[in-house]
């Protein structure tokens, strides 16, 4: 079986076969622990701690779609970067945001969502679906929404007031376009 290569520069870029190409044989995880064990080779401990240098934290969507350090000119230990469906403030988001800041010193929190979310096509329904499937119901809410820039607007007043986050006088939400690469800044009233 010929075995082809992936450049891991992004997903939609594929190459001849360069030196640290990853084959496409085995799992998709062998694959990344291969890649992993390359970069070992090469890696040299930069010498920071896990405070990060611009005392910012990013919250944004998992989408495979943004990636955050390019779009934003960051760098590694720039900052500490929480993501998950919809980039949505969840209590877990909260939990992490508390933490960057009590104990890591971060004061900035940037919120990012992105248009063509795929929390935008779906509903509550869907926990209901997987009760349905698997017998129990997700103790989690999906944190669907119809209206990005006003989802953008919540999170942001759940940052605001919650009472665990000391910092909360720079708190910015954005929109992230990905199709222009461009971020529109949402109006927090």
């Amino acid at each position: 079986m010929p075995v082809t290569f992936i450049d891991m520069s992004t997903s939609a870029h594929f190459s001849a076969a360069p030196a640290d190409a990853i084959p496409t044989s085995g799992t998709v995880t062998d694959r990344l622990v291969e890649a992993n064990e390359r970069y070992a080779a090469r890696f040299t401990d930069p010498g920071m701690d896990a405070k990060p240098v611009l005392n910012v934290a990013v919250v944004a969507c998992m989408d495979a779609r943004l990636d955050l350090h390019a779009a934003l000119g960051l760098e590694l230990g720039d900052c500490h970067t929480i993501r998950n469906a919809g980039g949505v403030v969840t209590d877990d988001v909260i939990r992490s945001l508390t933490i960057s800041q009590r104990a890591l010193g971060t004061r900035s929190v940037v919120l990012i969502h992105h248009t063509g979310c795929g929390l935008e096509s779906l509903t509550e329904e869907f926990r209901h679906e997987l009760e349905m499937e698997v017998g129990q119901r997700p103790a989690w809410a999906v944190e669907a929404f119809r209206d990005v820039d006003q989802d953008v607007r919540q999170s942001m007043q759940r940052v605001r007031t919650s009472p665990f986050l000391l910092h909360t006088d720079d708190i910015r939400g954005f929109v992230f376009d990905v199709t222009t690469g461009l971020l529109r800044e949402i109006d927090p009233a």
